[in-house]
């Protein structure tokens, strides 16, 4: 079961960052700037990380590179080693068949992971009821933070009736909603709220390109005659993997406005501004195929990268996307954390 101190962090909701993977030119593992990702999150603000997950690369997993238990180990060795006075949440990614998902679960419950992200992708050929079980059963040994994939990702369409019946999973304590379609959002919420175990679970946004609105609105969701109200909390992002200190900045001006009644106009552009800037990063125009590349290249141009490596040659950036990055840099200057990159480097 979760900590006390976890589950409220989590409720109360925090930054998550999905954490890359370093590489060197030879495009093996970077160990030392590795470790400096990890401690670049912890001193940003940020209250956890996830590892294993997308950003960190799919292919960890693959024989050939077998790195998946060697990530997990080095970024839960530096969050020890630091000692922190307050609680920063691990999320482990499990994939894959019943099977996998159940070994990687032992595999992040070993090293002290708080919960395990848990991707529906690319187990279409099973059927609504047979992911419950699979969630089910993977809670037995972590617990669960519930993911909707996008389709064009490889995630699918979930029905209500599915996500309701997962919130009823009790040791269920965070769904990651990332279908990129407000339809689809609004289907977890309301099956959240009109579980009874709405209280017990944390909803987080994984829309990068609706970041900000889901992070200001306050649902309200009539169950049995009766309002309830929910909020999406926090975020785990592959976005907030850069620029994490000015991401820590932006959640907690939201907290301050989200419940004034009064939002400015100012946070309105700068959502409209993070939403071009993550179209650039995730490489929206080519149907996201040079998305870790991105994340990588802006990691790399501030020094905590030694490139934009990733595991697979054919994965880089596209035509086009430096200079795209290039526009980003330039026409939002106050969205970047170069500054406080520069100062923890030269710290160190």
């Amino acid at each position: 079961m979760l900590e006390p101190k976890v589950m409220k962090l989590l409720l109360d909701g925090t930054v998550i960052p999905a954490h890359p993977l370093a590489l060197n030119r030879n495009r093996q593992l970077d160990e030392t700037s590795q470790r400096r990702l990890t401690n670049y999150y912890m001193d940003s603000g940020a209250g956890g990380i996830a590892v294993g997950v997308h950003t960190t690369q799919f292919e960890i997993r693959d024989p050939m590179f077998n790195l998946y238990e060697k990530v997990l180990r080095l970024a839960a060795e530096e969050v020890d080693k630091r000692e922190l006075q307050h609680p920063f949440i691990k999320v482990a990614g499990i994939c894959g068949s019943t099977e996998q998902a159940e070994r990687e679960a032992f595999i992040a419950r070993s090293m002290g992971y708080d919960l395990g992200l848990l991707s529906p992708g690319g187990l279409n050929d099973l059927t609504e009821a047979e992911m419950l079980e699979r969630t089910s059963r993977v809670s037995e040994i972590l617990p669960v933070f519930g993911f909707y994939l996008q389709p064009s990702v490889g995630g699918r369409v979930f029905s209500y009736d599915f996500w309701r019946a997962f919130a009823d999973i009790p040791n269920v304590h965070a769904i990651k909603m990332a279908p990129f379609n407000r339809y689809q959002t609004l289907d977890v919420i309301r099956a959240v709220c009109h579980s009874e175990r709405r209280d017990e679970i944390a909803l987080y946004t994984g829309n990068d390109d609706n970041i900000v609105q889901d992070l200001l609105t306050s649902y309200e969701i009539i169950v049995e005659g009766q309002t309830v109200r929910k909020e999406i909390v926090g975020g785990l992002l592959g976005h907030w993997a850069v620029w994490t200190k000015k991401a820590v900045e932006l959640l907690d001006e939201i907290k301050q406005v989200r419940n004034s009644g009064s939002i400015p106009a100012s946070l309105l552009q700068k959502s409209l501004e993070i939403t071009d800037a993550n179209a650039v990063f995730f490489d929206a125009a080519n149907g996201f195929k040079g998305c870790i590349a991105g994340i990588n290249e802006v990691l790399a141009r501030q020094g905590l990268l030694q490139g934009n490596w990733c595991l697979l040659e054919k994965e880089h950036l596209s035509p086009g996307q430096s200079e795209e990055i290039d526009r980003v840099y330039r026409d939002y200057p106050h969205l970047n954390d170069d500054d406080f990159v520069k100062a923890c480097m030269h710290s160190s």
